[in-house]
């Protein structure tokens, strides 16, 4: 049954009592100390409804004072941690030492319904990669109730508490029970008080980190993505947790503790990340370059190193056990380009000479020597994958005689999921397309071109305390040169006015002037017309005077 992401909703489960398991399981039940709980569950997986010839209970003693007993469950027995300490140190001897088809952890403090673990084991008989969980209701009663209480009957034993998981069923809820969920986001509810897994599928992800002792649920559940698994919560695989949990009681203080040991290993949670600089054991991408010429494979891997994402470690694949401390011409060495690339690489923490690793970061780049990205190529290519939720890009560079130079980023889970799918004779690029989906983009249009002629640069790169100065300088420079010009165009335009004040006094003097003139003449000139009336009217009244 090949499952597209996380959409397990063609898969149908029988309903409950109503089929034949096959399949066996082992319970494995990590304790130290409280053997009192301890009876509680071993006294209800007595009683699960799940066939008892194929299921057996492995509890784990982790450093007891007092040997912790498995008689009340048949088929029970106690293995004993003999290296580290700590719950996934138990988890991991529990797994190692089950026979079960299936391994389904309950931490010891759970009281399981008795359909427990026949719920979660009949979607396992669907198919053969999923991480089922099962459903936690908590009880925190003043008095604890006694293992034959408990083989009665447990739906109504406990009070409910008014605490519950309300991020993580927030989550299945939002998402269509989980269904929806994307890659980066769906392992998050993988708390492991009661989780199962294909045996298989726990030795492939490499089990439990045993260095951990907390937050191992939440890394465990980021390698399983990683190996391709399928998560599936179960709301009838219920179960009663005695007790309120550390993560309710004292969350501030468990965050505190767990935040660093979770950023350096699960790069999804990049709100973790934002330190500028720094490096982290799990990098959030992993780029393979094939060694080429050295300018060629140089100008690629410094662009990668250059990406605005900080978490990139670069492998550089080549022949490099073929490098030698033989005599040889240093110039005419037909290993010369692989000798100057690892003269160059050697000695950087994020640059690896050798095969690729087994992949671990959540998104792997396969770039051919020769092109180099832009700082925010690889950011946003990984975006673009991110926003689809695909399983690859086909980044198309060139065509050439040989076919189109491409690069390609891949998602690590989808990859392996397609890998333990694929049968003969089908191609592993269409398996991939199916559980995730595969699409071709344009290589120019994410920044990713041909290096420069001249690679490396024959300048001095400038550091960048620097560039920042000289970037200052000439800014200031800029604006002392546009201040001389303001104050030169204002010096300017105030001579221009001061002209223009004295032009408009010397025209109003003027025009006064020509006012008064007109004035004068036009009295003279009324002076005159009234002078030649008079003689007029005197000729007229006294003639001849």
């Amino acid at each position: 049954m090949r499952i597209r992401r996380n959409d397990f909703g063609r898969l149908k489960p029988p309903e409950l009592g109503a089929w034949e398991p096959s399949m066996t399981v082992t319970v494995v039940v990590p304790a130290h100390g409280g053997q009192e709980k301890l009876d509680l569950t071993l006294a209800a997986l007595s009683k699960q409804t799940y066939p008892a010839r194929l299921l057996d209970v492995i509890v784990v003693d982790d450093g007891s004072p007092v040997p912790l007993r498995a008689d009340l469950v048949p088929n029970g027995r106690v293995v004993r941690v003999r290296e580290s300490w700590g719950r996934a140190a138990a988890v991991q001897a529990g797994a190692d030492a089950a026979t079960g088809e299936i391994v389904l952890v309950l931490d010891a403090d759970m009281v399981p319904w008795p359909e427990h673990v026949e719920a979660q084991m009949r979607w396992h008989h669907l198919a053969s990669y999923l991480v089922v969980l099962g459903w936690i209701d908590f009880t925190d009663p003043p008095v604890l109730p006694s293992p034959s209480e408990v083989t009665a009957g447990v739906a109504n034993l406990f009070p409910m508490s008014p605490h519950r998981h309300d991020w993580a069923e927030e989550i299945i809820a939002s998402h269509e029970g989980l269904r929806t969920a994307p890659s980066s986001l769906v392992s998050r509810v993988h708390v492991g008080a009661t989780a199962s897994y294909p045996a298989w599928l726990l030795r492939a992800c490499g089990g439990m980190d045993t260095t951990l002792k907390l937050a191992e649920d939440t890394e465990l559940g980021y390698r399983l993505t990683q190996a391709g698994a399928v998560f599936v919560p179960d709301p009838e695989a219920r179960a009663w947790h005695v007790g309120v949990p550390t993560a309710m009681r004292s969350f501030a203080e468990l965050k505190r503790y767990n935040d660093p040991f979770v950023a350096d290993r699960v790069p999804y949670r990049r709100y973790l990340r934002t330190d500028r600089g720094r490096q982290w054991l799990v990098p959030y991408v992993e780029a393979v370059v094939e060694a080429g010429s050295y300018e060629d494979t140089r100008a690629t891997v410094d662009g990668l190193l250059a990406s605005s994402l900080p978490d990139v470690r670069v492998t550089v694949e080549g022949p490099w056990e073929s490098l030698t401390d033989s005599r040889r011409s240093p110039l005419s060495d037909p290993l010369l380009e692989l000798r100057l690339l690892r003269a160059q690489f050697e000695h950087d923490p994020r640059v690896r000479l050798g095969p690729a690793p087994e992949p671990v970061a959540p998104f792997r780049l396969l770039c051919p020597p020769g092109w180099m990205p832009e700082p925010t190529t690889v950011e946003r290519l990984v975006g673009h994958l991110e926003a689809t939720d695909g399983g690859a890009l086909c980044v198309a560079l060139e065509e050439s005689p040989e076919g189109v130079v491409c690069a390609r980023l891949e998602r690590t889970a989808a990859l392996a999921r397609a890998s333990f799918l694929i049968k003969e004779g089908e191609h592993l690029d269409d398996v991939l397309d199916e559980v995730f989906g595969l699409e071709w983009v344009d290589g120019a249009a994410f920044g990713l071109a041909r290096r420069p002629r001249l690679y490396p640069p024959r300048r001095r790169p400038v550091p960048e305390h620097e560039r920042l100065a000289r970037q200052r300088d000439k800014e200031l420079d800029t604006l002392r040169e546009r201040t001389a010009a303001l104050r030169a165009e204002v010096a300017q335009l105030r001579r221009e006015a001061a002209k223009g004040r004295r032009d408009t006094a010397r025209w109003k003097e003027k025009a006064e002037h020509w006012r008064r003139e007109a004035v004068r003449l036009a009295r003279e000139q009324d002076r005159t017309v009234l002078d030649k009336a008079v003689r007029r009217m005197r000729n007229l009244t006294f003639p001849g005077r």
